[in-house]
């Protein structure tokens, strides 16, 4: 701004002053006075009734030139219409359309991307303050500290730093402050300095490709800029995996080196592929200023980007990072720092304490705090947050659905008969092997083959074989097993594309050698792609829409960091959502507090019994370095953790449940076991309670018969589960989580306990074909005379002689309830 200009805004700054001292009954007077001078203004510009005029035309006519008569520049310093968020991803199976996006009428900043102020417009058909709540929801959310709602008569103010007398007030059209005005304000509100201000006001780099910083982003950059412009030395900076780190570190970067406040700068990383996507792309404005380490040292450069892999090592001659003098950079950026940074025993920890005297940013999706750990005891507190749910809620991330899928043996465990030999001809130990023995000490081929059949089914009944998609495996050994198995189950792909499925993990230089082409979005192949933890972090994979988790994940970092390889947005490729398959449970983590992103929907496919899910495992202990060699204990006892292979065992998927989470992480229901499950919960509040009811009832399809009265289909449901299972068994599974028995077991259950003793032989032949018409057919109503004369009760007997076989019919009815109750004494 010239001279000129800055008199002339200092001028107006009286009459802005003045006016926020009026009172509450001062403000009425003047807001009436707005509209007299309001419609004196329209009638100037030859406009008959304002309140026939669109928003736009309030916009153009009033707001804007009242904001230049301010002193603000047109091009440099507001921006109109602009767009905050993208919108939600709203999905409904295969379909998806975005929510309504939030989009601001006027932005104010004072240099670009260094915003002061928003300006909420409306028709003048509405009152003058009636846009200042929804200008304060943006303000909130941009955190920008002066928020106005206009109706092209004046302005509300309202002043969210809290400095002025009146925090809201009312200024006319003529009184709108100046840039000098709010910036002094700003100042004073974040304790900065005029010194400071060679910091905070250092332009970001402007991209050619017309590339703009988010809103989040513009916060997390000014955020970090003032808390170096005070003089802070150690930050964190937490954004959830695809909001643009990088992107932000750069401008973070760029500012400060162009300012001149830091002029040598290290960048570090612990995957090379990190390294080599931020030269590539974000940090390439750099240009020679910029070189990647190497272990030969080349102190000519002002911007490094490396591995501390490559710089440092248990050795002291790999330390060569020493031959930097301690003081040699100003800032070190550190990305994935939740990867060991801050952990007194790592690498990275000696090259941070060597290098103190520098700033030093942690960039992380997942803060880790345990007791070993701390990033915040390290670097502080956040100074800035973006979660993955915000990222959802927003439109920048993909929403993703699950599927659960429950594998018997995971469920029941499996015990091997006496003698099974394993495939190499010896005895497997005679005990009980669950999920967390599975391929990992045991393998069983057959679960392996469903897995990998699941896989491939999803892939053909989407319509889309070629969806990228990581499997993530329990080690390497399992990823190899995995490779073959998918390779045999899409032999017809394979067959044109040789790299359809490919291995890339740490000890596979073939397999990593794809990785570049796994995540570009131009590169058809590879495909589907097993590892164990190599691609669980960092690695950009726009265009990733399935992943498959075959592998506990006991950590919540872990599990934030695997979700995080599905959750960027590919709008050029048409992928807005992507779809997680869950084989171990590893989903649970849903439902921890700390997770802070809810699937859309989660869906537990079925072909047999519906089977309790697994429990959290306790004590699992998920490997969770950067390194893709699965367990490290298993290099240092092999003999005692050889694998066990073995074929031969019938494996099946089980269980179905679909639901999804509203904007609170409450769950929305989905499918019709969940309705159920609700809804029985209502009306009997245990299962005792439940178990009365039905014990009660002589005609058990009457209590059917009133929960589908209420909508809840529950033949629906035993038809969708395809299993010859008991209403009370589906029931009770959905409702109260127990484990349900096929009718054949119970019916089965009551034989064995010899209970028709007191009865003669015919009729002892009536109970036992009852109880064979239960299990065949799932008949019900036992007690019904009319299943006399079908067969085989026919030819038994005539109903007639069949009734009398018991004393009458009551003594009839009598012992068919008898019977019904046996059925369900187990459950009792």
């Amino acid at each position: 701004m010239n001279s000129g200009k800055r008199v002339s805004l200092y001028r107006r700054k009286t009459a802005f002053d003045v006016t926020e001292q009026k009172s509450s009954s001062d403000q009425m007077k003047i807001l009436s006075k707005f509209t007299d001078e309001g419609k004196k203004n329209a009638e100037t510009l030859g406009i008959a009734d304002k309140r026939n005029l669109s928003e736009r035309d309030i916009c153009t006519k009033f707001i804007t030139p009242a904001l230049r008569e301010a002193g603000w520049d047109e091009m440099t310093q507001f921006r109109e219409e602009v767009s905050i968020t993208k919108g939600p991803i709203r999905v409904q199976g295969k379909m998806c359309n975005r929510g309504k996006r939030k989009r601001a009428d006027y932005i104010l900043d004072f240099i670009p991307y260094v915003p002061l102020a928003v300006i909420e417009a409306k028709r003048n058909t509405y009152n003058i303050g009636d846009g200042i709540q929804q200008a304060l929801d943006y303000a909130e959310r941009m955190d920008i500290p002066f928020a106005f709602s206009s109706n092209g008569d004046g302005f509300v103010f309202h002043d969210r730093t809290g400095t002025s007398a009146n925090r809201e007030t009312s200024i006319a059209l003529g009184e709108f402050p100046s840039p000098a005005e709010l910036w002094g304000r700003y100042l004073a509100w974040k304790g900065l300095t005029p010194e400071s201000e060679e910091i905070v006001l250092r332009n970001y780099h402007e991209e050619n490709s017309g590339k703009t910083p988010r809103y989040y982003q513009v916060r997390a950059i000014n955020a970090v800029s003032e808390a170096i412009a005070k003089g802070q030395t150690r930050i964190l900076l937490v954004m959830a995996t695809g909001t643009g780190k990088t992107y932000t570190a750069f401008q973070i970067i760029w500012r400060l080196w162009k300012a001149g406040q830091k002029k040598r700068i290290l960048f570090l990383a612990d995957r090379n592929v990190l390294v080599d996507q931020a030269i590539n792309n974000d940090f390439r404005p750099f240009g020679g200023a910029m070189t990647k380490l190497k272990r030969s040292i080349d102190k000519s450069f002002e911007i490094y980007l490396g591995l501390y892999q490559a710089i440092t090592g248990p050795e002291e001659h790999q330390k060569t990072f020493k031959e930097f003098s301690p003081t040699f950079f100003d800032l070190i950026v550190i990305d994935e720092c939740h990867r060991g940074s801050a952990d007194e025993d790592s690498a990275w920890h000696e090259i941070l304490e060597y290098f103190s005297s520098a700033t030093q940013i942690g960039l992380t999706a997942t803060p880790k705090e345990t007791k070993y750990v701390s990033n915040i005891a390290y670097f502080g507190e956040p100074i800035f947050t973006y979660s993955l749910k915000q990222g959802i809620e927003d439109g920048f991330l993909a929403p993703y659905k699950v599927i659960r899928v429950h594998i018997d043996r995971d469920i029941e465990g499996w015990h091997p008969e006496p003698g099974k030999l394993d495939d190499g001809g010896e005895e497997v130990e005679g005990r009980e092997y669950n999920i967390t023995d599975f391929d990992r000490t045991l393998v069983i081929k057959e679960r392996t083959d469903l897995v990998a059949q699941r896989i491939t089914d999803f892939l053909k009944d989407s319509g889309n074989r070629f969806q990228k998609t990581i499997i993530f495996c329990v080690d390497q050994e399992h990823a190899s097993r995995m490779r073959q198995e998918l390779i045999n189950k899409n032999s017809d792909v394979v067959t044109t594309h040789p790299r359809y499925v490919m291995r890339i993990t740490g000890n596979d230089p073939v397999g990593q050698s794809e990785l570049s082409n796994f995540i570009d979005p131009e590169s058809k192949c590879p495909v589907l792609v097993t590892t164990s933890r190599l691609l669980s972090t960092g690695v950009d994979a726009q265009t990733c829409r399935l992943i498959v988790l075959d592998r506990k994940v006991g950590s919540m970092t872990e599990f934030k960091q695997i979700i995080g390889r599905g959750t960027r947005l590919h709008e050029e490729t048409g992928k807005f959502f992507f779809t997680i398959i869950d084989f171990r449970g590893a989903t649970r983590h849903f439902y921890d507090p700390e997770f802070d992103g809810e699937p859309v929907q989660i869906y537990e496919p079925s072909e047999n019994d519906p089977i309790l899910p697994p429990e959290e495992e306790k004590g699992t202990n998920d490997n969770e370095t950067p390194t893709d060699g699965g367990e490290t204990s298993s290099c240092s006892n092999k003999q005692s953790r050889r694998k066990i292979y073995v074929d031969g065992v019938a494996v099946e998927r089980i269980a179905e449940r679909e639901f999804s989470f509203d904007e609170d992480g409450r769950e929305i229901t989905q499918t019709l076991q969940y309705l159920t499950r609700k809804a029985v919960r209502r009306r009997y509040r245990t299962i005792d309670d439940f178990l009365m009811r039905w014990n009660a009832e002589d005609r058990k399809q009457a209590i059917i018969d009133e929960m589908e009265s209420e909508g809840l289909p529950i033949t629906d449901i035993v038809q969708q589960l395809g299993k010859d299972l008991d209403p009370f068994d589906l029931i009770c599974h959905i409702a109260f989580d127990t484990k349900p028995l096929t009718r054949r077991e119970r019916a089965e259950n009551v034989k064995k306990r010899d209970v028709f003793t007191k009865y003669g032989d015919q009729a002892c032949a009536v109970l036992d074909a009852l109880l064979d018409k239960y299990a065949d057919e799932g008949v019900l109503n036992l007690g019904d005379t009319a299943v006399l004369k079908i067969p085989p009760f026919n030819h038994i007997g005539t109903p007639i002689e069949l009734v009398d076989a018991f004393g009458g019919k009551s003594s009839f009815e009598r012992a068919v309830h008898d019977l019904q109750s046996a059925l369900y004494k187990k459950a009792a």
